[in-house]
């Protein structure tokens, strides 16, 4: 966002109460990508049949523990220092204290600095969530900040929650040797995914591989490993709340997402009330008070607004903040923002999953139809003996709009963004169709799939928005 309030000329200053770059430079994103570089690298070494196919021998493969965290440790300081660098050579200011909010354009920060600004973007983001009953000490109970330091690697770990973050820390934990249990509160493992992606990614990343599950339970006491005991966890039915078994493993990891990080930020001093701990905002990023009035001059962004928990959504919110500040109009279409998960193979999806795709047609009276293609046909996935993989696409066969698109597979986190700026820009699955796409790439699974969708309109005419 700053590299952008500079092209308009704008003086401005971040306010840090830690450390520039925030949880995804610091703390998620970059350290974890750092991680799962060594967990692919290791499975594919591991791998001696997928070896033997492309004819080579490799044997013995291992890794030394703190090399592997120093990488991950590394790599997050050169992209804060790069990022700190960036920003001193672009003019911002860096003020360092917790900032918060003490009227009208006024924000204080530190002990008693007190500074006015014109306008004010929040960007706080957020914490890992952890439910009650769970006590972590941040050695054999951990949230995602203490297990990207990697401090040891347990030889059975529990895994509380089967979103993206327990995804790949299963990943991780498994390419280096760990037993994963996951406990998912829901009846389904990975229940934020679209449900077919969710069955494949369960037999490809999942029962392959040394990890086991609970689903349909709370973990409702957990209690770190001491005095020569292992961590217990107690499981509790999430329909009937009775009691079900206690599991002793040697960790837990708490993945059970995010909550934002509002409190103390003098919200009350603008009369403004956060909604389970969010900043209410409008659809330009508008700060909203208590009376249901926006507040002048206040915007808040990222994490702590809850409209979409992802490091480049926040970014994008940003940039549509500094249009608005600078006299233009812009608003963000979040069903176009894609995410990624970035297991081996990864999972990549943009807009609804079919289930949210069915609820939006009922509603408002459409059909949607779906198309998919395999990664099996894929030339370049072939290449590499990584066939294994699916894409698919959610779409209106009335008006060709593409609803919603699904990749698992060989880096499925780089495909979707076709798919992603075609949902942003309003292509139709009709004009995109006849893109022309590199051979032998990856990129021509998408061209598979918007080829083999069919539309019931007249091709030739533009359709009407």
């Amino acid at each position: 966002m700053d590299h952008y309030t500079d092209s308009y000329g704008l003086k401005t200053a971040i306010i840090e109460g830690d450390v520039i770059g925030g949880t995804c430079v610091n703390r998620g994103c970059v350290p974890s990508k750092a991680l799962l570089a060594v967990s692919g690298r290791m499975r594919e070494l591991q791998d001696e049949h997928h070896m033997k196919a492309l004819g080579l021998q490799v044997s013995g493969a291992g890794y030394n523990r703190q090399a592997v965290a120093d990488h991950a440790s590394n790599l997050a300081s050169k992209i804060r220092n790069n990022l700190t660098n960036s920003l001193k050579a672009l003019g911002v200011d860096i003020l360092t204290g917790f900032g918060s909010i003490l009227g009208p354009q006024k924000v204080k920060y530190g002990l008693d600095n007190l500074i006015t600004a014109k306008d004010i973007i929040i960007a706080t983001g957020s914490v890992p969530f952890v439910p009650k009953g769970i006590e972590v000490d941040g050695k054999t109970v951990v949230t995602s900040d203490h297990a990207l330091k990697l401090e040891f690697v347990p030889e059975w770990i529990a895994i509380v929650g089967s979103g993206y973050i327990g995804l790949e820390f299963s990943d991780v934990y498994t390419a280096l040797g760990s037993e994963v249990t996951f406990i998912e509160a829901l009846d389904q493992l990975m229940p934020g995914f679209d449900p077919e992606i969710g069955k494949l990614a369960q037999r490809v990343l999942i029962n392959p591989r040394k990890i086991d599950y609970h689903t349909g339970v709370f973990a409702t006491k957990i209690t770190p490993a001491k005095d020569g005991k292992p961590v217990i966890i107690e499981l509790t039915d999430a329909k009937t709340k009775e009691p079900k078994e206690t599991l002793e493993v040697d960790a837990a990891l708490i993945a059970t997402g995010r909550a934002p990080f509002t409190k103390g930020l003098g919200l009350e001093n603008i009369n403004v009330e956060t909604q389970r701990g969010f900043v209410p905002v409008d659809e330009r990023m508008r700060v909203i008070d208590a009376k249901g009035n926006t507040v002048p001059h206040l915007y808040c962004i990222g994490d702590a607004n809850g409209k979409l928990m992802l490091a480049h959504a926040a970014s994008a919110q940003g940039i549509s903040v500094v249009e608005q500040l600078t006299g233009k109009d812009h608003v963000l279409n979040h069903l176009s923002v894609p995410a990624a998960c970035f297991t081996h193979p990864e999972i990549s999806m943009v807009g609804l999953t079919e289930p949210q795709a069915k609820e939006k047609a009922k509603k408002e009276k459409f059909k949607i139809s779906v198309a998919k293609t395999s990664f099996k046909a894929n030339t370049k996935a072939l290449a590499e003996n990584e066939g294994e993989g699916l894409a698919k696409l959610i779409y209106r066969p009335d008006t060709g709009e593409i609803l919603g698109v699904h990749i698992l597979g060989m880096h499925a986190a780089d495909v979707i963004h076709e798919a992603s700026n075609a949902i942003a820009l309003g292509t139709r699955v009709q004009d995109i169709k006849f893109a022309v796409h590199a051979h032998p790439t990856l990129s021509e699974v998408l061209d598979e799939l918007f080829k083999s969708a069919h539309v019931n309109v007249d091709e030739h005419k533009p359709v009407a928005v």
